[in-house]
């Protein structure tokens, strides 16, 4: 373990089990077996995610968290008490309460006591209500579009320290609704430490060792651009922090499991959907990253330290959803000489054929379609390819016409249309798009119950944000020769990169793979260059960020995902593959 300098205060080690809901039970499986560990994190939540938890609880009222997260419990928990080992997870999503109880309910049948802590008030549906009423006029944060005339859901972004409150009172599990996905480490952090909300340095600390454990395998190898360098994909194993009691840590993964901790690797997730890094906007605290140090210490262990904080904003996000028509995906896939023309002619024939249906029957035009051909091709000839057609509708009725004529393709259109995966006819689904934006803190406020007991819990006052600091003006670098051995090569061959997505918004981390690449990298990663490169991609703005403690850039780029989640029609919504479209620019001059 690893000790607070000065001081003789021991680390708290923590695991993060889950990335993403759907992540494997691995995570699970391995940290529960970790000498010393003391508290396990669990981050089922996105955006995208409570979008579709707002579908669910549209069928079910008593639906809208983690289903999957009673089954995983019923194993763990208990092993997890007997051991001393703590649980965070925010898997209530738009129903802490309900899940809760169907926890509590597992537990009894299977005679188990535990205290099981549980964390709301991230409803803001009265809250936006309230604010309209009185004359506000919301707007999202990405777009700028007005707010929709009613919202499914909307849920505030709570910070840390509710979560600290029920650790504090005895909870062996804390279940929480909207957090921030740092949070869970921090509130256990906040609890072992008793940090203050002025301890701001140590808050931005802890707030990045949860940042890097959220998404599970990522700090451990995960998504790695040198991904044939990682070991075992099978069994990688899922990251732990020891965190001292000023905040730095130490990451690394369970012994003998597969998967990759270096500088490299926590470089990449420490940019991570950061945006601006010197500005992190988080409930509790604003943390800035371009003072950050990662260290490799030894085999698959890293030391990160350096963040430092300042006051939080006086304003929470919220994070909505509201319904807005219908959509379908329909795929089919051909091969053969010239695949990808049959391919797009597929798609359009599709397109035009129900469009004339719906004048048949008196229907409205498609309000978005998206036509995306996916595959390889060899010489221009030979190849195969895969169609993706995605469409939305305000017509139910309409959208299933178009479900109805995927599958006449298989006959009607071009040779070498092999099927459409074995789906059958695709689903139409509900279209529930999201909406962003900032409600002040003192109309929002946490809940804390543990076991039966509600307690008394009132967020404590944070530090008040001070005068907007000065603008630095922005440096001037002089043109950096290329050596001659790069031209023509690669963004890939002289850096990694990772991306991810806020809303419409992408966010691209580049790291040199070498210091003396960095001042090429800040020339070649010119706005104007990047957003060249991305033009079928990006509509908006492009900002490039520094981190020159870790040789690193953080892009931000927006109006860069087609509306992003579900609202996207691409078939990368996320944005997740545009790192490495990126990383496929050619270097010159």
């Amino acid at each position: 373990m690893i000790s607070t300098p000065g001081t003789n205060t021991a680390s708290i080690k923590i695991g993060g089990a889950c990335g993403f809901w759907g992540d494997s039970s691995l995570g699970t499986e391995q940290l529960l077996q970790v000498p010393g560990m003391r508290y396990i994190t669990y981050d089922y939540l996105a955006e995208l995610t409570l979008a579709i938890m707002a579908g669910m609880r549209m069928k079910n009222p008593e639906h809208g968290y983690a289903l999957d997260f009673i089954d995983l419990m019923k194993k763990a928990l208990p092993v997890a008490k007997a051991k001393g080992i703590r649980i965070v997870a925010n898997a209530g999503g738009l129903n802490p309460a309900g899940c809760a109880a169907a926890l509590q309910k597992a537990m009894d049948e299977l005679g188990h006591t535990v205290r099981i802590g549980v964390v709301s008030g991230d409803d803001a549906t009265h809250t936006l209500m309230q604010l309209r009423k009185d004359g506000v006029e919301l707007a999202d944060q990405h777009s700028h579009q007005p707010a929709p005339p009613f919202f499914l859901t909307a849920n505030a972004y709570l910070g840390a320290f509710p979560i600290a409150a029920a650790l504090d009172a005895g909870a062996d599990i804390v279940i929480t609704g909207r957090v921030v996905d740092s949070a869970m480490v921090l509130g256990a952090l906040v609890h072992e430490f008793k940090w203050r909300t002025t301890d701001l340095n140590q808050l931005a600390q802890g707030s990045l060792a949860g940042h890097i454990v959220e998404c599970g395998a990522q700090a451990t190898g995960g998504l790695f651009t040198d991904w044939q360098t990682v070991p075992d994909w099978a069994n990688i194993g899922y990251p732990i922090v020891d965190v001292a009691a000023d905040g730095s840590f130490e990451l690394s993964k369970p012994e003998g499991t597969g998967g990759l901790i270096n500088k490299a690797v926590a470089t990449e997730q420490l940019l991570y959907e950061i945006h601006d890094p010197a500005h992190y906007a988080l409930p509790d605290v604003v943390c800035n990253f371009t003072t950050v140090h990662i260290e490799e210490t030894g085999v698959n262990r890293v030391r990160i330290h350096g963040a430092t904080g300042k006051a939080p904003s006086n304003l929470y996000k919220v994070c909505a959803t509201y319904p807005d028509g219908f959509r379908c995906i329909g795929m089919l896939s051909i091969v053969g000489i010239g695949a990808h023309a049959k391919a797009k002619r597929t798609g359009e024939a599709i397109l035009e054929r129900t469009r004339a249906m719906f004048k048949r029957q008196g229907l409205a035009d498609y309000t978005r379609t998206s036509i995306e051909i996916i595959g390889s091709e060899i010489d221009g000839l030979c190849s195969e390819a895969m169609v993706r057609i995605a469409i939305a509708h305000a017509d139910k009725k309409a959208a299933s016409i178009f479900s109805r004529e995927i599958a006449p393709a298989g006959t009607s259109y071009a040779p070498g249309t092999s099927g459409n995966f074995g789906m059958g006819r695709p689903n139409v689904t509900p279209l529930v798009k999201l909406f962003s934006c900032f409600v002040p803190k003192q109309l929002q406020t946490a809940k804390v119950q543990v076991g039966a007991e509600q307690l008394a819990y009132k967020e404590p006052e944070h530090p008040k944000t001070g005068t907007p600091e000065a603008a630095i003006a922005a440096t001037v670098h002089s043109p950096v020769a290329i050596p001659a051995e790069l031209k023509g090569k690669r963004l890939i061959d002289i850096a990694h990169g990772r991306s991810g997505d806020k809303g419409d918004t992408s966010n691209i981390g580049i790291v040199a793979r070498k210091p003396e690449y960095w001042p090429i990298l800040r020339q070649l990663l010119q706005p104007e260059n990047v957003r060249t490169h991305l033009s079928h991609l990006v509509k908006g703005g492009v900002h490039t960020f520094e981190l020159p403690q870790v040789h690193a850039f953080n892009i931000v780029m927006q109006e860069a995902l087609d509306g992003g989640g579900m609202t996207s029609m691409r078939n990368d919504p996320l944005g997740k593959g545009m790192a490495q479209v990126l990383l496929n620019m050619k270097i010159n001059e």
